[in-house]
C-alpha cells in the first residue's frame, strides 16, 4: 500500500513587506494509513504551518503535497473545500462547539455540504460518532452541560462523522488535566486501532500537533521541527497504553462533600 500522505520538498514562504519568513523549508515526509503521527518543536519551529499544509488550509509555495493519491496543489478552492470534507477530520485545542445547539446537532454540522444523506442517515451517523467516543448518552446535551474532556470528545465525534482518511489534531489537550488529557489519547489510540472508526473497520490515520513530551508517547511515531524543518523522524521507543496509565492512576476521586 502507497502513503496516505507524501510530501516532496515541500515550502511555505510568508512575506512581511521585504522580509521574507521561510516557515517550512523543503519538507518532504511520507506518512502510511494507519500511523498515529505526533509532530513536536519550539514556537516558530513550522509545525502549526506544516499542519494548515496538510489540512489544505494553507497552500505551499514550492513542492508537492499528494493526499490519497490526489496531488492537492492542483486544486482549486472550491475543490479543496470539498477534499477537506470528504477526507478530513480536525480537532482543535479550543473545542469549537456551538454553544446553543446539542452534542448532537453539533456532531452533525459537517453533514449540512455532505451529498446524498438524508435527515435520518445524518442522525445515525452523528449517534455513532458519538457512540465511538462513549458520549451516546450525552447526546442532547448541551456544551455547558458537559466536562472539558467530554466536550473534546463531542469535537472528535464531529471530525469522525464523515469517514475521514486522516483525522488531524493541533494540541488536542492543550486545554485539558492530565488524567482528561489520558483518556483523550485512550479514545485516539482506540480509534487508531480500528474496528468501528471508519465502515471498512480500518483504524484512522492521525497527525497530532502536541508541545508535550507525554502526550507524543501515545503515538507510534514522533517528528520533531527546528526552523522549518525536520530533524528527528522516529518511532516511539516506549509507548503509553492509554488504558494502562488510566488504571495506574486508579479511580477518580470525588471533589468536596
Amino acid at each position: 500500500m502507497g502513503a496516505l500522505i507524501t510530501l516532496d520538498q515541500v515550502s511555505k514562504t510568508y512575506r512581511t513587506g521585504d522580509i521574507a519568513v521561510h516557515a517550512v523549508r523543503e519538507v518532504s515526509l511520507d506518512v502510511g494509513a494507519g500511523e498515529f503521527v505526533a509532530i513536536m518543536g519550539a514556537s516558530g519551529s513550522g509545525k502549526s504551518t506544516l499542519m494548515n499544509i496538510l489540512g489544505c488550509l494553507d497552500r505551499p509555495t514550492g513542492g508537492r503535497y499528494v493526499l490519497d493519491g490526489v496531488e492537492v496543489s492542483e486544486l482549486d478552492r472550491d475543490q479543496l473545500a470539498d477534499l477537506r470534507n470528504r477526507k478530513l477530520g480536525f480537532v482543535f485545542q479550543g473545542f469549537h462547539l456551538l454553544s446553543r445547539t446539542s452534542a448532537l446537532e453539533n456532531v452533525e454540522l459537517p453533514m449540512l455540504y455532505a451529498r446524498g444523506l438524508t435527515a435520518t442517515q445524518q442522525h445515525e451517523r452523528a449517534l455513532r460518532a458519538l457512540d465511538l467516543v462513549g458520549l451516546a448518552d450525552r447526546a442532547d446535551h448541551h456544551p455547558n452541560q458537559l466536562s472539558g474532556g467530554q466536550q473534546q470528545r463531542v469535537a472528535i465525534a464531529r471530525a469522525l462523522v464523515n469517514e475521514p482518511v486522516l483525522l488531524l489534531a493541533d494540541e488536542p489537550t492543550g486545554n485539558l488535566d492530565s488524567r482528561t488529557s489520558v483518556e483523550i489519547m485512550g479514545v485516539f489510540q482506540r480509534l487508531n486501532a480500528g474496528s468501528a472508526s471508519r465502515s471498512n473497520g480500518q483504524g484512522i490515520t492521525i497527525l497530532m500537533v502536541t508541545h508535550e513530551p507525554d502526550i507524543a508517547r501515545y503515538a507510534t511515531r514522533t517528528i520533531i521541527m527546528r526552523d522549518g524543518r525536520i530533524v528527528t523522524d522516529v518511532p516511539v521507543a516506549e509507548r503509553l497504553n492509554a488504558a494502562d496509565e488510566l488504571r495506574r492512576l486508579g479511580p477518580l476521586q470525588p471533589v468536596g462533600p
